[in-house]
């Protein structure tokens, strides 16, 4: 009964099948079982100490009230030169809005771009709360799909398939979440040579794994010329900074749309923390090449990255590649599918996760979630020694299914 007083706009949506993974790996730890939890995407590093000396010093000088909606005007100055100075980008401090979390940054977008029936064009394997913010504005969601064949990546001409005159958006990511892949050069501009064809189409451009990048320069779309004033660049600090509990990210937008994102978020939450802010400012002010606890984050992401795909590769009926980004696997997993240990038979790729997780207490998320039920997403934002144990429990999981 009480469900039916809900809108129908909050039935429509679904529980982020991370956080929902992540509640059930909480439960069975608070029962006592050893949980080794591969499902949530948070670097398990601390924040470098000049960002939280800036912080503290933030605190200590009373910088504790109002900021305004679209951000510290220094941060936003320095978010300006930042992008300038990582990936040759030109914006103006006006062109930045500072929001609570990349998360904000992309639904205020959404929000601001998308009329009913309006259609968003989103690659497949993709994040689990793209459909859903595209849900929370009443659009219409238009799929891509990929395989592990091609690295889980577009092509130019699917994506020109894909446009009608009914489509608003595209979500784009490299690196990518769930499958840590990258686009080359070449893929990046044969797919804004597409959009620049399509002057109503708007690439939002999620970019918060860029300095996760184990082939080289992070490129963002929002370098081609030609294309630049239809892209929106979305990034924040949490994966490349170990920032995740601060909440800060930012939307670098065409002005028209960051005076928008400005109005919408003014009315639902304002800015963002005073103290997160400034410690985001010295962030900002932090390539990655400078900071010492920077770098030996993203050595150990690569060894780990090696060394879970070894151990993947090992396993029969798994079909793995290598991503170059992020720090995520999502292995194909599907010739499980039909198999039983006796007890439990396995449909899909809930039923594995489930499976993995009631019986060995490895906490994984489904490919369904995030647009491909062929696949499962494993983090490997923890320790080798918690990555080998939890590929060991897996293994020998699925060794059970028959």
């Amino acid at each position: 009964m009480q469900s039916k007083m809900l809108s129908n706009r909050v039935n429509s949506l679904s529980e982020s099948a991370t956080l929902e993974m992540t509640r059930l790996s909480r439960i069975l730890k608070s029962q006592g079982h050893d949980v080794i939890n591969l499902s949530i995407g948070e670097p398990d590093f601390n924040t470098p100490t000049a960002i939280k000396d800036a912080a503290i010093n933030a605190i200590n000088n009373n910088k504790t009230h109002y900021t305004p909606v679209s951000g510290l005007p220094e941060l936003r100055e320095a978010i300006a030169e930042k992008l300038k100075r990582d990936n040759d980008l030109e914006f103006d401090a006006d062109q930045i809005v500072v929001s609570n979390g990349a998360k904000q940054s992309i639904a205020n977008v959404i929000l601001c771009l998308i009329n009913p029936e309006d259609e968003v064009i989103i690659p497949a394997p993709y994040w689990v709360s793209y459909p859903e913010f595209v849900h929370l504005a009443e659009g219409k969601i238009v799929e891509i799909s990929t395989t592990i064949d091609t690295d889980f990546k577009i092509t130019a001409e699917q994506l020109e398939n894909a446009i009608t005159e009914k489509t608003k958006a595209i979500i784009f990511s490299s690196p990518s979440n769930p499958t840590g892949m990258l686009y080359s050069d070449k893929e990046l501009k044969e797919i804004a040579e597409v959009v620049s064809r399509h002057k109503n189409v708007v690439i939002i451009s999620d970019e918060i794994y860029e300095f996760i990048n184990f082939s080289g320069k992070h490129r963002s779309i929002a370098e081609f010329d030609f294309v630049k004033e239809q892209v929106v660049v979305i990034n924040g600090v949490s994966k490349g900074y170990a920032m995740t509990g601060w909440r800060i990210g930012y939307a670098a937008a065409p002005k028209y749309l960051a005076k928008a994102c400005d109005i919408v978020q003014g009315q639902y939450t304002s800015g963002a923390s005073s103290i997160s802010q400034l410690a985001a400012l010295e962030a900002m002010k932090t390539s990655k090449e400078s900071s010492s606890e920077i770098e030996y984050m993203l050595r150990a992401f690569k060894e780990r990255r090696d060394l879970v795909y070894e151990l993947l590769c090992d396993i029969p009926g798994i079909n793995v590649n290598m991503p170059d980004g992020a720090f995520y696997f999502f292995p194909e997993v599907n010739s499980y599918y039909g198999k039983s240990n006796g007890k439990t038979t396995i449909e899909n790729s809930k039923d594995l996760c489930l499976y993995i997780l009631e019986n060995v207490y490895v906490a994984l998320v489904p490919g369904s979630a995030f647009g491909n039920p062929d696949c499962v997403r494993i983090s490997y934002a923890t320790s080798k020694e918690l990555l080998i144990e939890a590929i060991k429990r897996i293994k020998s999981a699925l060794a059970e299914l028959k």
